[in-house]
């Protein structure tokens, strides 16, 4: 079980992050992706099938703690045939606690058994707590007081920043995309029919408990683009 407790040490050129944004759907822009020198993915999004618009290749994977039992249905696409990818895995102390309670842990320990290749790593509760700080710092609310969850792009932010000299972000909207007129209305997730983006968006926001907080998420996320190398494209970002 090494793999769930050493340090990751990553050191990127130019990071791709790629959306499971409904965005991505006819972007065709796969191979630029690929060409990146590492490529970020989220939660369970696959490729198979949908290489022309988000490529092949997946470098870093960042998975939240309830996405686990998506990447377990189909654990040999993800363990086996990708066992080049290092997966990330963040989520409360609860489901990831070590000392044979952590729901989520015991999944991935029996993972790492099946498929001894397999990298995966988790998040510590300092790591957890940190990144809980970086949003009461950036928004001025408590996370927790506030009845938010963060997104599994906020953690993948903020590893990426650190990890990558440059990032260029596919697939992702900004914070007033919504509002404006004649937006692109796509479903939330390019893999899967469902609700609106927007309307997932909005929901999410206003939730009084258990939503995330994307539209502020993104607002945050345009501020750090002006102090790191953070681009946004299709839809392309004026950071102003």
């Amino acid at each position: 079980m090494a793999c769930i407790l050493k340090p990751l040490q990553l050191d990127c050129e130019l990071c791709a992050i790629v959306s499971n944004s409904g965005q991505m759907v006819g972007q065709k822009v796969g191979n630029e992706i690929d060409r990146s020198s590492c490529i970020w993915r989220m939660n369970s999004a696959p490729t198979k099938g949908y290489e022309e618009d988000v490529g092949r290749m997946t470098m870093i994977r960042v998975v939240s703690h309830t996405s686990v039992p998506l990447l377990l249905k189909n654990p040999d696409y993800f363990f086996k045939e990708a066992n080049t990818t290092i997966y990330v895995i963040w989520g409360p102390f609860r489901n990831m606690r070590k000392d044979g309670n952590g729901i989520v842990y015991n999944m991935l320990k029996k993972t790492v058994d099946v498929y001894p290749n397999a990298q995966i790593y988790v998040t510590t509760e300092k790591r957890m707590s940190y990144c809980d700080g970086i949003f009461k710092k950036e928004t001025g609310k408590d996370r927790v007081q506030s009845g938010s969850y963060l997104s599994t792009g906020w953690f993948t932010f903020i590893l990426a920043m650190d990890a990558c000299y440059g990032i260029r972000v596919y697939g992702m909207i900004n914070d007033t995309y919504c509002k404006t007129e004649g937006y692109r209305k796509v479903p939330y997730h390019y893999y899967e029919q469902g609700r609106d983006e927007c309307d997932e968006y909005f929901l999410h926001e206003h939730a009084p408990y258990g939503g995330h907080r994307f539209i502020t998420e993104k607002k945050v996320f345009a501020k750090w683009a002006k102090k790191h190398r953070i681009v946004f494209t299709h839809p392309n970002w004026t950071v102003s």
